[in-house]
């Protein structure tokens, strides 16, 4: 499978740009360049970088910021446009009309022409992420039309900067096979990876379905896993076909799950790229550090880059107290 060159190991900084309360305090103190000297240091090679349009509009400042940061501490940056203006994956946050909105769609263009404008050129150290997580399956086909039609734009701009793109179901793996065929050389198909759901999403507030006091073993049975997962959760998540009733999670268990998309993007000769995978900081973390070795072996044995969920904070923070008892060998998995 074609192999994306500098993003193969990588982190999200999520919470600073998007995800935040937009005030200039959590711009200029969230984040600091000592986070991407402390990144460098683990030997991750890049990060990606949720931005809300507010940030992107008004706010450039500071993605200039995460840029010359970059650029200083030998990183490569992925721009992703986390919430448009109509859309965001989170419903809470009020935006809707996206997909039926030619007027939402033409800011998302204007939006990524002045990107394109001011950062499209820099060289294979920054690539852009069109959108975070589209949820319904049925905005595939408006999505594809929208998608297309922005790397057009971007590409008048920006002939041959990176441009990731991911599918319905927030980036499920199920998603990729239904994404428009690639537009050139320089696209790069995108998922995220949270499974099996019921043990990165334990206890997690926002999970449909999800009991908040609920705390499960990594050493559960795919058998007790499915029916925790039943018990737990309303919304779409993989199942534990093929595996053992007995069996436990392994690294098996993700190549089974990524076989799919792999074969994809060998069809369609295009990178095919993890942009958040992770577990929350309920769980323990020494099994986090567990599934963290597991997933870790699967990407390598495919080529798949991928960036963490997340940095700092936002119920998966890497640095916070939770993780530092593993944190030195963690990052060796990342």
């Amino acid at each position: 499978m074609k192999k994306w060159e500098g993003y193969v190991h990588g982190v999200d900084i999520g919470g600073w740009l998007s995800q935040c309360d937009h005030t200039i305090e959590t711009y200029e103190n969230f984040i600091t360049e000592k986070d991407f000297e402390t990144i460098r240091s683990w030997g991750l090679d890049h990060v990606r970088i949720p931005v809300d349009y507010e940030v992107a509009e008004d706010h450039t400042e500071y993605i200039d910021r995460a840029v010359a940061w970059c650029e200083k501490y030998g990183l490569n940056m992925i721009l992703d446009i986390h919430k448009t203006r109509g859309f965001s994956f989170d419903s809470g946050e009020g935006e809707e009309g996206f997909f039926e909105s030619e007027k939402y769609q033409e800011s998302f263009y204007e939006l990524w022409e002045k990107l394109a404008k001011a950062y499209g050129n820099i060289g294979e150290r920054l690539s852009f992420e069109l959108l975070n997580e589209v949820t319904d399956k049925e905005y595939c086909e408006p999505w594809n039309r929208i998608s297309l039609e922005c790397v057009k734009r971007i590409r008048k701009i920006a002939p041959s900067v990176k441009i990731v793109i991911g599918g319905y179901y927030n980036n499920s793996i199920e998603a990729v096979k239904d994404l428009a065929m690639p537009y050139d050389e320089n696209i790069v198909y995108t998922f995220h990876c949270y499974e099996p759901l019921v043990f990165t999403h334990q206890g997690a507030y926002w999970a449909p379905g999800m009991d908040t006091s609920f705390r499960m073993s990594l050493d559960a049975t795919y058998a007790e896993m499915e029916k925790l997962s039943k018990e737990q959760l309303s919304q779409v998540t993989v199942g534990f076909d093929g595996f053992d009733g007995n069996d436990r999670l392994s690294a098996a268990f993700f190549d089974k799950h990524f076989s799919e998309v792999v074969k994809i993007g060998e069809e369609r000769n295009v990178p095919i790229y993890c942009g958040e995978y992770g577990v929350i900081d309920l769980a323990s973390s020494k099994e986090a550090l567990r599934w963290y070795s597991f997933i870790s072996e699967s990407f390598n044995k495919y080529g798949i880059g991928r960036a963490a969920w997340n940095y700092k904070q936002k119920d998966f923070g890497l640095v916070d107290e939770h993780m530092k008892d593993v944190l030195p060998e963690l990052v060796k998995y990342l």
